[in-house]
Protein backbone atom coordinates (compact mmCIF):
# COMPACT_ATOMS: atom_id res chain seq x y z
CA UNK A 1 0.00 0.00 0.00
CA UNK A 2 1.04 3.16 -0.74
CA UNK A 3 2.25 6.30 1.80
CA UNK A 4 2.16 9.73 0.95
CA UNK A 5 5.02 12.37 2.22
CA UNK A 6 4.35 16.11 2.47
CA UNK A 7 7.07 18.15 2.39
CA UNK A 8 8.16 21.76 0.89
CA UNK A 9 8.52 21.79 -2.83
CA UNK A 10 12.13 23.29 -3.33
CA UNK A 11 13.54 22.29 -6.68
CA UNK A 12 10.59 21.50 -9.30
CA UNK A 13 10.19 18.13 -11.40
CA UNK A 14 8.84 14.95 -11.28
CA UNK A 15 11.44 12.12 -9.86
CA UNK A 16 10.66 7.84 -9.95
CA UNK A 17 13.41 5.74 -8.51
CA UNK A 18 14.36 3.56 -5.88
CA UNK A 19 15.18 4.94 -2.41
CA UNK A 20 19.09 5.45 -1.52
CA UNK A 21 18.78 6.05 2.17
CA UNK A 22 21.93 8.52 2.77
CA UNK A 23 21.77 7.67 6.61
CA UNK A 24 24.40 6.98 9.06
CA UNK A 25 24.33 3.94 10.98
CA UNK A 26 24.58 2.69 14.50
CA UNK A 27 28.43 3.00 15.46
CA UNK A 28 27.83 2.34 19.21
CA UNK A 29 30.21 -0.49 20.61
CA UNK A 30 31.12 -2.07 23.98
CA UNK A 31 34.95 -2.16 25.36
CA UNK A 32 36.32 -5.56 25.63
CA UNK A 33 39.56 -7.30 26.54
CA UNK A 34 41.60 -8.80 23.91
CA UNK A 35 44.65 -11.47 24.32
CA UNK A 36 45.79 -11.22 20.29
CA UNK A 37 47.35 -7.43 20.62
CA UNK A 38 49.22 -7.95 16.72
CA UNK A 39 46.11 -9.13 15.53
CA UNK A 40 43.77 -6.30 16.65
CA UNK A 41 46.87 -3.79 15.46
CA UNK A 42 46.08 -5.37 11.82
CA UNK A 43 42.39 -5.15 12.36
CA UNK A 44 43.14 -1.26 13.01
CA UNK A 45 45.29 -1.19 10.51
CA UNK A 46 43.10 -2.42 7.92
CA UNK A 47 40.31 -0.33 8.66
CA UNK A 48 42.54 2.66 8.20
CA UNK A 49 43.46 1.38 5.01
CA UNK A 50 39.57 1.18 3.48
CA UNK A 51 39.15 4.65 5.25
CA UNK A 52 41.88 6.23 3.03
CA UNK A 53 40.15 4.06 0.01
CA UNK A 54 36.80 5.85 0.49
CA UNK A 55 38.59 9.27 0.70
CA UNK A 56 40.25 8.92 -2.22
CA UNK A 57 37.35 7.76 -4.61
CA UNK A 58 35.25 11.34 -2.51
CA UNK A 59 38.26 13.61 -2.62
CA UNK A 60 38.63 12.76 -6.73
CA UNK A 61 34.53 13.11 -7.27
CA UNK A 62 34.76 16.84 -5.02
CA UNK A 63 37.38 17.64 -7.77
CA UNK A 64 35.32 17.03 -10.43
CA UNK A 65 31.97 18.29 -9.63
CA UNK A 66 32.86 21.35 -7.52
CA UNK A 67 37.01 22.01 -8.15
CA UNK A 68 39.86 21.40 -6.51
CA UNK A 69 39.74 23.78 -3.56
CA UNK A 70 36.51 22.12 -2.40
CA UNK A 71 38.17 18.64 -2.60
CA UNK A 72 40.81 19.74 -0.36
CA UNK A 73 38.88 19.55 2.52
CA UNK A 74 39.44 15.53 2.07
CA UNK A 75 43.41 16.28 1.72
CA UNK A 76 43.02 16.80 5.57
CA UNK A 77 41.21 14.30 6.58
CA UNK A 78 43.88 11.87 4.94
CA UNK A 79 46.28 13.91 6.21
CA UNK A 80 45.29 12.90 9.65
CA UNK A 81 44.91 9.12 9.23
CA UNK A 82 48.06 8.77 8.16
CA UNK A 83 49.08 11.01 11.03
CA UNK A 84 52.08 8.62 12.74
CA UNK A 85 51.73 10.37 16.45
CA UNK A 86 48.04 9.29 16.22
CA UNK A 87 48.54 5.97 15.50
CA UNK A 88 51.16 5.37 17.53
CA UNK A 89 49.23 6.32 20.44
CA UNK A 90 46.26 4.03 19.63
CA UNK A 91 48.39 1.22 19.26
CA UNK A 92 50.44 1.79 22.49
CA UNK A 93 46.94 2.11 23.74
CA UNK A 94 45.79 -1.43 22.64
CA UNK A 95 49.23 -3.21 23.88
CA UNK A 96 49.50 -1.55 27.44
CA UNK A 97 45.57 -2.26 27.56
CA UNK A 98 44.58 -5.00 25.59
CA UNK A 99 41.42 -3.47 24.78
CA UNK A 100 40.07 -3.64 21.00
CA UNK A 101 40.54 -1.26 18.28
CA UNK A 102 37.30 0.77 18.25
CA UNK A 103 37.68 1.73 22.22
CA UNK A 104 41.26 2.66 22.17
CA UNK A 105 40.50 4.37 18.74
CA UNK A 106 37.72 6.29 20.34
CA UNK A 107 40.05 7.23 23.51
CA UNK A 108 42.87 8.57 21.55
CA UNK A 109 41.11 10.70 18.77
CA UNK A 110 38.78 12.17 21.89
CA UNK A 111 42.20 13.27 23.07
CA UNK A 112 42.97 15.32 20.37
CA UNK A 113 39.13 16.60 19.91
CA UNK A 114 39.40 17.47 23.54
CA UNK A 115 42.33 20.09 22.48
CA UNK A 116 41.39 21.48 18.93
CA UNK A 117 37.91 22.78 20.78
CA UNK A 118 40.16 23.95 23.24
CA UNK A 119 41.66 26.74 21.10
CA UNK A 120 39.46 29.23 21.43
CA UNK A 121 41.81 31.95 19.79
CA UNK A 122 42.32 29.80 17.27
CA UNK A 123 39.51 29.18 14.79
CA UNK A 124 41.41 26.74 12.13
CA UNK A 125 42.18 24.78 14.97
CA UNK A 126 39.10 24.01 16.30
CA UNK A 127 37.65 23.30 13.09
CA UNK A 128 40.15 20.57 12.68
CA UNK A 129 38.06 18.91 15.52
CA UNK A 130 35.12 18.70 13.07
CA UNK A 131 37.48 16.33 10.87
CA UNK A 132 38.91 14.23 13.72
CA UNK A 133 35.48 13.42 14.43
CA UNK A 134 34.57 12.24 10.88
CA UNK A 135 37.44 10.47 10.14
CA UNK A 136 37.05 8.51 13.35
CA UNK A 137 33.32 8.01 12.93
CA UNK A 138 34.73 6.47 9.20
CA UNK A 139 37.32 4.17 10.94
CA UNK A 140 35.05 3.07 13.16
CA UNK A 141 32.24 2.26 10.19
CA UNK A 142 34.95 -0.20 8.69
CA UNK A 143 35.85 -2.02 12.09
CA UNK A 144 32.23 -2.35 12.96
CA UNK A 145 31.60 -3.64 9.66
CA UNK A 146 28.50 -1.16 9.27
CA UNK A 147 29.72 1.14 6.66
CA UNK A 148 28.93 4.55 6.21
CA UNK A 149 26.40 5.25 3.25
CA UNK A 150 28.63 6.59 0.36
CA UNK A 151 27.33 8.87 -2.26
CA UNK A 152 30.03 8.73 -4.55
CA UNK A 153 29.51 5.46 -5.31
CA UNK A 154 25.57 5.60 -6.56
CA UNK A 155 25.89 4.18 -10.19
CA UNK A 156 21.85 3.57 -10.53
CA UNK A 157 18.94 6.14 -10.54
CA UNK A 158 18.05 6.53 -6.94
CA UNK A 159 15.95 8.85 -4.73
CA UNK A 160 18.04 10.28 -2.17
CA UNK A 161 16.91 10.45 1.45
CA UNK A 162 18.19 12.10 4.00
CA UNK A 163 18.04 14.02 7.62
CA UNK A 164 19.71 16.63 5.68
CA UNK A 165 22.43 17.30 3.01
CA UNK A 166 25.47 18.77 3.40
CA UNK A 167 27.49 20.34 0.54
CA UNK A 168 29.98 17.50 0.81
CA UNK A 169 27.44 15.00 0.51
CA UNK A 170 25.99 16.26 -2.59
CA UNK A 171 29.95 16.92 -4.04
CA UNK A 172 30.14 13.37 -3.66
CA UNK A 173 27.28 12.53 -6.13
CA UNK A 174 27.36 11.21 -10.05
CA UNK A 175 24.10 13.72 -10.27
CA UNK A 176 23.44 11.91 -13.36
CA UNK A 177 22.07 8.89 -11.29
CA UNK A 178 20.44 10.90 -9.18
CA UNK A 179 16.36 11.47 -9.53
CA UNK A 180 15.56 13.72 -6.92
CA UNK A 181 16.49 14.47 -2.86
CA UNK A 182 13.90 13.90 0.15
CA UNK A 183 14.88 14.85 3.60
CA UNK A 184 13.41 15.92 7.37
CA UNK A 185 14.62 19.15 7.40
CA UNK A 186 15.40 22.16 5.41
CA UNK A 187 13.41 24.89 3.57
CA UNK A 188 13.98 26.62 0.49
CA UNK A 189 16.50 28.50 1.43
CA UNK A 190 18.61 25.40 3.12
CA UNK A 191 21.47 24.53 1.43
CA UNK A 192 19.56 21.02 -0.12
CA UNK A 193 17.20 23.06 -1.53
CA UNK A 194 19.79 25.58 -3.48
CA UNK A 195 21.85 23.27 -4.20
CA UNK A 196 19.10 21.01 -5.90
CA UNK A 197 17.83 23.92 -7.97
CA UNK A 198 21.38 24.42 -9.61
CA UNK A 199 21.47 20.82 -10.51
CA UNK A 200 18.14 20.97 -11.71
CA UNK A 201 17.24 17.47 -9.29
CA UNK A 202 13.80 17.76 -7.85
CA UNK A 203 13.37 18.05 -4.04
CA UNK A 204 11.27 18.04 -1.94
CA UNK A 205 12.74 18.84 1.77
CA UNK A 206 11.39 19.71 5.28
CA UNK A 207 8.90 16.40 5.32
CA UNK A 208 10.32 15.83 8.62
CA UNK A 209 9.51 11.75 8.55
CA UNK A 210 11.72 10.70 5.64
CA UNK A 211 14.15 8.89 6.88
CA UNK A 212 11.71 6.69 9.34
CA UNK A 213 9.55 5.99 6.76
CA UNK A 214 11.03 5.05 3.58
CA UNK A 215 13.59 1.59 3.87
CA UNK A 216 16.52 1.19 1.08
CA UNK A 217 15.23 0.15 -2.04
CA UNK A 218 11.18 1.22 -1.19
CA UNK A 219 9.97 2.41 -4.58
CA UNK A 220 9.46 5.98 -4.42
CA UNK A 221 8.16 8.63 -6.57
CA UNK A 222 8.88 12.72 -5.70
CA UNK A 223 6.52 15.48 -7.00
CA UNK A 224 9.24 18.51 -6.67
CA UNK A 225 6.31 20.45 -8.16
CA UNK A 226 3.37 20.19 -5.45
CA UNK A 227 5.83 19.25 -2.65
CA UNK A 228 4.98 15.63 -1.74
CA UNK A 229 6.50 12.13 -2.15
CA UNK A 230 4.81 9.11 -2.66
CA UNK A 231 6.27 5.54 -1.21
CA UNK A 232 5.51 2.07 -3.15
CA UNK A 233 3.45 3.82 -5.22
CA UNK A 234 0.55 2.11 -6.79
CA UNK A 235 1.41 1.08 -10.95
CA UNK A 236 -1.32 4.08 -11.41
CA UNK A 237 0.13 6.30 -9.72
CA UNK A 238 3.38 5.68 -11.48
CA UNK A 239 1.28 5.82 -14.98
CA UNK A 240 -0.14 9.46 -13.40
CA UNK A 241 3.62 10.74 -12.10
CA UNK A 242 5.00 9.39 -15.35
CA UNK A 243 2.61 11.39 -17.66
CA UNK A 244 3.42 14.15 -15.29
CA UNK A 245 6.73 14.11 -15.87
CA UNK A 246 6.48 14.22 -20.19
CA UNK A 247 4.29 17.19 -19.34
CA UNK A 248 6.73 19.07 -17.40
CA UNK A 249 9.74 18.12 -19.95
CA UNK A 250 7.51 19.48 -22.64
CA UNK A 251 6.94 23.16 -20.48
CA UNK A 252 10.43 23.39 -19.62
CA UNK A 253 11.29 22.72 -24.12
CA UNK A 254 9.04 25.65 -24.37
CA UNK A 255 10.61 27.71 -21.63
CA UNK A 256 13.81 27.14 -23.66
CA UNK A 257 12.95 29.02 -26.57
CA UNK A 258 12.66 32.37 -24.72
CA UNK A 259 16.15 32.36 -24.28
CA UNK A 260 17.10 35.04 -26.47
CA UNK A 261 13.51 37.05 -25.40
CA UNK A 262 12.86 39.82 -22.85
CA UNK A 263 10.90 39.21 -19.79
CA UNK A 264 7.86 41.52 -20.65
CA UNK A 265 4.35 41.21 -19.09
CA UNK A 266 1.12 40.56 -20.78
CA UNK A 267 0.21 43.98 -20.48
CA UNK A 268 3.46 45.04 -21.99
CA UNK A 269 6.04 45.81 -18.77
CA UNK A 270 9.52 44.69 -19.09
CA UNK A 271 11.41 43.55 -16.02
CA UNK A 272 14.56 42.10 -15.95
CA UNK A 273 15.14 38.82 -15.19
CA UNK A 274 18.92 38.18 -13.49
CA UNK A 275 20.97 35.15 -11.75
CA UNK A 276 22.56 35.14 -8.54
CA UNK A 277 26.19 33.31 -8.71
CA UNK A 278 29.07 32.76 -6.18
CA UNK A 279 32.34 31.94 -8.78
CA UNK A 280 32.82 33.11 -12.47
CA UNK A 281 32.81 29.46 -13.01
CA UNK A 282 29.06 29.90 -12.61
CA UNK A 283 28.66 32.46 -15.86
CA UNK A 284 27.98 29.58 -18.39
CA UNK A 285 25.02 28.77 -16.71
CA UNK A 286 23.80 32.52 -16.25
CA UNK A 287 24.55 33.00 -20.10
CA UNK A 288 23.14 29.89 -21.33
CA UNK A 289 19.79 30.79 -19.40
CA UNK A 290 19.66 33.86 -20.92
CA UNK A 291 19.71 36.26 -18.13
CA UNK A 292 19.73 39.48 -18.20
CA UNK A 293 21.99 40.34 -15.76
CA UNK A 294 24.10 39.04 -12.86
CA UNK A 295 21.59 40.29 -9.67
CA UNK A 296 23.84 38.99 -7.05
CA UNK A 297 27.53 38.16 -7.50
CA UNK A 298 28.20 36.61 -3.66
CA UNK A 299 32.00 37.24 -3.53
CA UNK A 300 32.40 35.70 0.18
CA UNK A 301 33.15 32.68 -2.18
CA UNK A 302 36.21 34.02 -3.02
CA UNK A 303 36.96 34.63 0.47
CA UNK A 304 36.07 30.78 1.60
CA UNK A 305 37.81 28.82 -1.29
CA UNK A 306 41.16 30.54 -0.09
CA UNK A 307 43.35 29.77 2.94
CA UNK A 308 44.55 33.36 2.98
CA UNK A 309 42.57 36.88 2.06
CA UNK A 310 42.05 37.14 -2.27
CA UNK A 311 44.54 39.76 -3.03
CA UNK A 312 43.83 42.99 -5.06
CA UNK A 313 44.47 41.22 -8.50
CA UNK A 314 42.99 37.94 -7.45
CA UNK A 315 39.70 39.33 -7.03
CA UNK A 316 40.38 42.14 -10.04
CA UNK A 317 40.69 38.91 -11.90
CA UNK A 318 37.50 37.24 -11.03
CA UNK A 319 35.07 40.49 -11.26
CA UNK A 320 36.98 41.52 -14.48
CA UNK A 321 36.19 37.76 -15.89
CA UNK A 322 32.12 38.31 -14.79
CA UNK A 323 31.70 41.56 -16.14
CA UNK A 324 33.51 40.50 -19.65
CA UNK A 325 31.43 37.47 -20.24
CA UNK A 326 28.43 39.58 -19.19
CA UNK A 327 29.30 41.67 -22.47
CA UNK A 328 27.68 45.08 -21.08
CA UNK A 329 25.10 43.93 -19.48
CA UNK A 330 24.82 44.78 -15.56
CA UNK A 331 27.04 42.70 -12.83
CA UNK A 332 25.76 43.30 -9.31
CA UNK A 333 28.77 42.39 -7.15
CA UNK A 334 28.20 42.77 -3.05
CA UNK A 335 31.16 42.82 -1.14
CA UNK A 336 32.42 40.28 1.37
CA UNK A 337 28.82 38.76 3.58
CA UNK A 338 31.30 37.24 6.20
CA UNK A 339 29.81 35.62 9.66
CA UNK A 340 26.61 34.55 10.73
CA UNK A 341 26.91 31.45 9.18
CA UNK A 342 30.15 31.72 7.00
CA UNK A 343 33.39 31.73 8.19
CA UNK A 344 37.09 31.97 7.32
CA UNK A 345 39.71 29.92 8.90
CA UNK A 346 42.58 32.60 8.62
CA UNK A 347 40.16 35.32 9.83
CA UNK A 348 38.95 34.71 13.68
CA UNK A 349 36.30 36.65 14.59
CA UNK A 350 34.44 36.41 18.17
CA UNK A 351 32.20 33.47 19.54
CA UNK A 352 29.07 35.06 19.84
CA UNK A 353 25.98 34.60 21.44
CA UNK A 354 23.79 35.24 17.78
CA UNK A 355 26.14 35.54 14.86
CA UNK A 356 23.61 36.40 13.03
CA UNK A 357 22.93 39.55 14.54
CA UNK A 358 26.28 39.82 15.28
CA UNK A 359 29.81 40.77 13.90
CA UNK A 360 29.14 40.38 9.97
CA UNK A 361 28.92 41.77 6.74
CA UNK A 362 29.48 45.17 6.59
CA UNK A 363 29.85 45.61 10.40
CA UNK A 364 33.24 43.85 9.48
CA UNK A 365 34.53 45.63 6.49
CA UNK A 366 33.68 49.07 7.76
CA UNK A 367 36.14 47.94 11.11
CA UNK A 368 38.96 45.92 8.96
CA UNK A 369 38.84 48.36 6.38
CA UNK A 370 42.29 47.27 4.86
CA UNK A 371 40.17 44.48 3.75
CA UNK A 372 37.36 46.50 2.41
CA UNK A 373 39.37 49.21 0.84
CA UNK A 374 41.15 46.04 -1.53
CA UNK A 375 38.05 44.69 -2.62
CA UNK A 376 36.63 47.87 -3.16
CA UNK A 377 40.17 48.71 -5.54
CA UNK A 378 39.72 45.39 -7.60
CA UNK A 379 35.66 46.43 -7.88
CA UNK A 380 36.71 50.04 -9.37
CA UNK A 381 39.27 48.51 -11.67
CA UNK A 382 36.92 45.65 -13.13
CA UNK A 383 34.46 48.56 -13.72
CA UNK A 384 36.37 49.33 -16.98
CA UNK A 385 34.95 45.59 -18.32
CA UNK A 386 31.41 46.04 -18.03
CA UNK A 387 28.86 47.37 -16.41
CA UNK A 388 29.52 46.72 -12.79
CA UNK A 389 27.45 47.64 -9.96
CA UNK A 390 28.34 47.34 -6.28
CA UNK A 391 25.98 46.41 -3.58
CA UNK A 392 26.64 46.88 0.73
CA UNK A 393 25.55 44.06 2.28
CA UNK A 394 23.52 44.12 5.79
CA UNK A 395 23.09 48.06 5.97
CA UNK A 396 21.10 48.86 8.82
CA UNK A 397 21.13 52.80 9.02
CA UNK A 398 22.17 55.75 6.96
CA UNK A 399 25.46 56.03 8.48
CA UNK A 400 26.46 52.93 7.79
CA UNK A 401 25.87 53.51 4.32
CA UNK A 402 27.59 57.12 4.25
CA UNK A 403 30.43 55.17 5.53
CA UNK A 404 30.76 52.53 3.06
CA UNK A 405 30.02 55.21 0.28
CA UNK A 406 32.95 57.58 1.87
CA UNK A 407 35.52 54.47 1.99
CA UNK A 408 34.58 53.49 -1.84
CA UNK A 409 35.15 57.65 -2.94
CA UNK A 410 38.52 57.77 -1.18
CA UNK A 411 39.32 54.60 -2.97
CA UNK A 412 38.41 55.62 -6.50
CA UNK A 413 40.25 59.07 -5.95
CA UNK A 414 43.22 57.53 -4.95
CA UNK A 415 42.57 54.78 -8.25
CA UNK A 416 42.22 58.54 -10.34
CA UNK A 417 45.70 59.78 -9.08
CA UNK A 418 47.49 57.22 -9.77
CA UNK A 419 46.09 57.12 -13.19
CA UNK A 420 44.11 53.22 -13.31
CA UNK A 421 40.98 53.71 -16.01
CA UNK A 422 37.43 53.31 -14.50
CA UNK A 423 34.15 53.11 -15.29
CA UNK A 424 32.89 56.83 -14.86
CA UNK A 425 29.72 56.20 -13.45
CA UNK A 426 29.14 53.24 -11.00
CA UNK A 427 26.41 52.69 -8.96
CA UNK A 428 26.58 51.94 -5.27
CA UNK A 429 23.60 49.92 -4.36
CA UNK A 430 22.77 48.42 -0.75
CA UNK A 431 20.76 44.94 -0.08
CA UNK A 432 17.26 45.08 1.58
CA UNK A 433 17.62 42.61 4.65
CA UNK A 434 16.62 44.07 7.49
CA UNK A 435 13.32 45.47 8.81
CA UNK A 436 14.58 49.07 10.30
CA UNK A 437 15.94 49.43 6.28
CA UNK A 438 12.69 48.40 4.70
CA UNK A 439 10.93 50.52 7.13
CA UNK A 440 13.19 53.68 6.60
CA UNK A 441 13.25 52.76 3.07
CA UNK A 442 12.02 56.49 1.78
CA UNK A 443 15.34 57.91 3.36
CA UNK A 444 17.69 55.42 2.08
CA UNK A 445 16.36 56.23 -1.35
CA UNK A 446 17.38 59.62 -1.74
CA UNK A 447 21.41 58.50 -1.14
CA UNK A 448 21.44 54.94 -2.77
CA UNK A 449 21.44 54.44 -6.88
CA UNK A 450 19.31 51.04 -6.34
CA UNK A 451 17.74 48.47 -3.26
CA UNK A 452 18.17 44.99 -3.79
CA UNK A 453 15.88 43.05 -1.28
CA UNK A 454 17.64 40.01 -0.02
CA UNK A 455 14.54 37.94 1.52
CA UNK A 456 16.12 35.06 2.91
CA UNK A 457 17.34 37.12 5.82
CA UNK A 458 14.57 39.62 5.66
CA UNK A 459 12.21 36.98 6.35
CA UNK A 460 14.14 35.94 8.98
CA UNK A 461 15.08 39.17 10.71
CA UNK A 462 11.13 40.23 10.08
CA UNK A 463 10.06 36.92 12.28
CA UNK A 464 12.61 36.50 14.31
CA UNK A 465 13.27 33.14 13.17
CA UNK A 466 16.46 31.57 12.40
CA UNK A 467 15.52 29.80 8.93
CA UNK A 468 18.01 26.73 9.68
CA UNK A 469 16.26 25.35 12.73
CA UNK A 470 13.16 23.24 12.06
CA UNK A 471 11.22 24.35 15.28
CA UNK A 472 10.75 27.47 14.00
CA UNK A 473 10.78 26.48 9.82
CA UNK A 474 6.87 27.06 9.78
CA UNK A 475 8.03 31.09 10.24
CA UNK A 476 9.18 31.41 6.98
CA UNK A 477 6.21 32.97 5.54
CA UNK A 478 7.18 34.72 2.15
CA UNK A 479 3.27 35.65 1.89
CA UNK A 480 3.01 36.95 5.07
CA UNK A 481 0.97 40.50 4.55
CA UNK A 482 3.39 42.00 7.04
CA UNK A 483 6.16 41.04 5.00
CA UNK A 484 4.77 41.98 1.96
CA UNK A 485 4.05 45.70 3.00
CA UNK A 486 7.56 46.18 4.12
CA UNK A 487 8.46 44.81 -0.03
CA UNK A 488 5.80 47.09 -1.17
CA UNK A 489 6.85 49.88 1.02
CA UNK A 490 10.72 49.71 -0.79
CA UNK A 491 9.40 49.10 -4.00
CA UNK A 492 7.35 52.25 -3.82
CA UNK A 493 10.29 54.04 -2.08
CA UNK A 494 12.85 53.63 -4.59
CA UNK A 495 9.89 54.48 -7.77
CA UNK A 496 9.14 57.46 -6.07
CA UNK A 497 13.19 58.68 -6.10
CA UNK A 498 13.55 57.24 -9.78
CA UNK A 499 15.83 54.19 -8.31
CA UNK A 500 15.60 50.65 -9.10
CA UNK A 501 14.31 48.02 -6.66
CA UNK A 502 15.67 44.32 -7.11
CA UNK A 503 15.18 41.28 -5.32
CA UNK A 504 17.60 38.66 -4.99
CA UNK A 505 16.11 36.41 -2.75
CA UNK A 506 14.55 32.94 -3.44
CA UNK A 507 11.26 34.69 -3.31
CA UNK A 508 12.40 36.58 -6.71
CA UNK A 509 11.88 33.13 -8.31
CA UNK A 510 8.65 31.38 -6.69
CA UNK A 511 5.61 30.84 -8.43
CA UNK A 512 3.44 32.10 -5.94
CA UNK A 513 4.94 35.45 -5.55
CA UNK A 514 6.34 36.41 -8.71
CA UNK A 515 2.61 38.15 -9.72
CA UNK A 516 2.87 39.37 -6.46
CA UNK A 517 5.87 41.46 -7.31
CA UNK A 518 5.40 42.24 -10.45
CA UNK A 519 2.17 44.29 -9.25
CA UNK A 520 3.79 45.80 -7.53
CA UNK A 521 6.20 47.00 -9.88
CA UNK A 522 9.51 45.41 -8.72
CA UNK A 523 11.71 45.78 -11.40
CA UNK A 524 14.44 42.95 -11.33
CA UNK A 525 14.36 39.30 -10.49
CA UNK A 526 17.42 37.38 -9.34
CA UNK A 527 17.34 33.74 -9.22
CA UNK A 528 19.61 30.59 -9.59
CA UNK A 529 19.92 30.38 -13.41
CA UNK A 530 17.76 27.38 -13.86
CA UNK A 531 14.91 29.29 -12.88
CA UNK A 532 15.27 32.18 -14.83
CA UNK A 533 13.54 30.85 -18.18
CA UNK A 534 10.33 29.52 -15.82
CA UNK A 535 9.69 33.09 -14.11
CA UNK A 536 10.24 34.30 -18.03
CA UNK A 537 7.63 32.14 -19.28
CA UNK A 538 5.37 32.76 -16.19
CA UNK A 539 5.52 36.88 -16.55
CA UNK A 540 4.24 36.54 -20.17
CA UNK A 541 0.95 35.21 -18.62
CA UNK A 542 0.51 38.40 -15.98
CA UNK A 543 -1.17 41.37 -16.26
CA UNK A 544 0.13 43.34 -13.96
CA UNK A 545 -2.63 45.95 -13.90
CA UNK A 546 -4.49 42.64 -12.63
CA UNK A 547 -1.93 41.89 -10.10
CA UNK A 548 -1.88 45.51 -8.53
CA UNK A 549 -5.39 45.14 -7.25
CA UNK A 550 -4.35 41.57 -5.99
CA UNK A 551 -1.38 42.86 -3.95
CA UNK A 552 -3.88 45.73 -2.24
CA UNK A 553 -6.22 42.48 -1.67
CA UNK A 554 -3.05 40.68 0.14
CA UNK A 555 -1.47 43.13 1.93
CA UNK A 556 -5.15 45.44 3.09
CA UNK A 557 -7.41 42.29 3.53
CA UNK A 558 -5.76 39.25 4.25
CA UNK A 559 -4.37 38.46 8.01
CA UNK A 560 -1.96 35.15 7.16
CA UNK A 561 0.85 33.70 4.92
CA UNK A 562 -2.29 30.87 4.28
CA UNK A 563 -4.72 33.51 2.86
CA UNK A 564 -2.56 35.21 0.45
CA UNK A 565 -1.41 32.00 -1.10
CA UNK A 566 -5.32 30.91 -1.24
CA UNK A 567 -6.14 34.56 -2.75
CA UNK A 568 -2.66 34.07 -5.59
CA UNK A 569 -4.25 30.37 -6.30
CA UNK A 570 -7.39 31.76 -6.99
CA UNK A 571 -6.48 34.07 -9.28
CA UNK A 572 -4.02 32.49 -11.07
CA UNK A 573 -5.45 31.18 -14.38
CA UNK A 574 -4.56 28.00 -15.52
CA UNK A 575 -2.29 29.61 -18.09
CA UNK A 576 -0.69 31.44 -16.01
CA UNK A 577 0.74 28.97 -13.94
CA UNK A 578 4.03 26.81 -14.43
CA UNK A 579 2.49 23.03 -13.21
Amino acid sequence: MSKRISGIAASDGIGIAKAYRLVNPDLSFDKKSITDVNAEIQRLGQAMSDSKADLQVIRDKAAETLGESEAEVFDAHMAILADPEMISQIDELIKSQKINAEEALTEITDQFITIFEGMTDNKYMQERAADVKDVTKRVLSHLLGKLLPNPALINEPVIVIAHDLTPSDTAQMDTNYVQGFLTDLGGRTSHSAIMSRTLEIPAVVGSEQATQAVKNGDSVVLNGLDGFAVVSPSANEVKQFQEQAVQYAAEKSEWRKLRDAESISKDGKHFEVAANIGTPDDIKAVTDAGAEAVGLFRTEFLYMNSDKLPSEDEQFNAYKQVAEAMKGKPVVIRTMDIGGDKHLSYLPLPEEMNPFLGYRAIRISLDRQAIFRTQLRALIRASKYGEIRIMFPMIATLVEFRAAKKVFTEEKNKLAAEGVPFADDIKLGMMVEIPASAVFADQFAKEVDFFSIGTNDLIQYTFAADRGNEHVSYLYQPYNPALLRLIKNVVTAAHREGKIAAMCGEMAGDKIAVPLLMGMGLDEYSMSATSILRVRSQMKKIDTTDWTKVVDEAINTCQTHEEVKELVEKHLQPSQTIE
